[in-house]
């Protein structure tokens, strides 16, 4: 990491990782904020994994929106990242230096969900945060799950695809050890990428693996006939897929079975951009970080085809995706459309 083989955005997210067990290298007590007022077990053998994505995502939106200022000035992109990094060795500390910049940010987070009330077509509908209404609905299909809320690591799968297989590894074993040690057997992922890492990619790595993993829209889509889902009026839904579900853990059919359980949803779909075709929104792996303004053009593309449907909401289940799908709609100007997670629009049909 010190030989700049690895470019300098990937670098400062695997450093966070190594030092702090986050992407951000922010406090893990502000991630798990969001748990507060659930009364969530601290321990047990099933447990809900939260994941950086959706616990950071208001920061990790600020500090994307900032790489893409900087990216289209003449410095680049590089610059802020390589002083980041300085300022990590000087011993400045930037993780708290940063949480103050966004602290604003990360409030908003804990009172509205990724898609904010400002933001909504129809915000007179309750809103519920991606990772509340997780556990509404898993509470809803009667597992009660614990969350190891400060004491969550961090899967590393950007270690993984940064190349540092090493430090991935060394990762890999912190992190089931902390698992094991909380008296862990079963793991409910809700982030595409941190479930495929500890489902597909620790047991690369860890001998005698053997914890169960399982990604939370496989569990409801096994029970959604169960129950009589409605949603609060008639819409128009199209999906996209995170290519972390459809090219590594081959979840395709389960989402789309969720949403056409639900009544007053209309699943419109790109005759040929779905499933295993559907194009990259152009985030995940750290490449907003290398490339931020290629990824900005590949948002807006992704958007232009889903638009192409006519749709109310583009739904989709991953944190990446869905800051990607915001930033397409507002960089293309398109208004009363709305952007949201299978867990808000599941949670929300279970209200009705």
């Amino acid at each position: 990491m010190e030989n700049d083989l690895v470019p300098p955005g990937l670098t400062y997210l695997a450093d966070n990782i190594i030092t702090k067990q986050n992407i951000l290298g922010v406090s893990k007590e502000q991630g798990a904020k969001w748990a507060h007022k659930l009364n969530l077990p601290a321990r047990g053998e099933t447990v809900f994994f939260a994941g950086c994505g959706y616990q950071f995502s208001a920061q990790l939106e600020v500090l994307m929106n900032l790489a893409r200022g900087v990216d289209k000035s003449v410095i680049g992109a590089e610059l802020p990242m390589r002083f980041a990094r300085f300022q990590k060795k000087l011993g400045l500390n930037l993780p708290g230096i940063y949480s103050n910049v966004i602290s604003y940010s990360n409030d908003l987070y804990h009172s509205t969900p990724l898609t904010r009330g400002k933001d909504r077509a129809h915000p007179g509908e309750p809103e519920i945060k991606p990772l509340e209404a997780a556990i509404k609905v898993l509470r809803n299909l009667g597992i009660q799950p614990a969350y190891l809320g400060k004491d969550e690591p961090c899967c590393g799968a950007t270690l993984y695809n940064a190349g540092l297989q090493s430090k991935f590894a060394e990762n890999a074993e912190h992190a089931y050890r902390a698992l094991k040690e909380a008296g862990v057997k079963r793991v409910i992922g809700v982030v595409p990428y941190c479930t495929h890492a500890l489902q597909k990619l620790f047991p690369l790595t860890i001998k005698n693996y053997d914890l169960e993993v399982r990604h939370f829209l496989e569990i409801v889509a096994e029970k959604i006939s169960l129950f009589k889902l409605r949603y609060p009026r008639p819409v128009r839904v199209t999906y996209h897929d995170p290519c972390q579900m459809v090219r590594y853990m081959n979840i395709i059919e389960e989402p789309r079975r969720i949403l056409r359980a639900i009544e007053n949803v209309t699943l419109v779909e790109p005759e040929w951009t779905r499933g295993e075709w559907a194009t990259c929104c152009g985030g995940g792996g750290g490449f907003e970080t290398v490339f931020p303004e290629l990824s900005e053009v590949l948002a807006v593309n992704r958007v232009t085809e889903l638009m192409e449907t006519k749709p109310d909401i583009i739904v989709t289940h991953c944190p990446g995706c869905i800051m990607q799908l915001k930033d397409g709609l507002r960089k293309l100007k398109i208004e009363g459309v709305e952007v949201l997670d299978l867990t808000e629009v599941v949670a929300t049909a279970m209200e009705s």
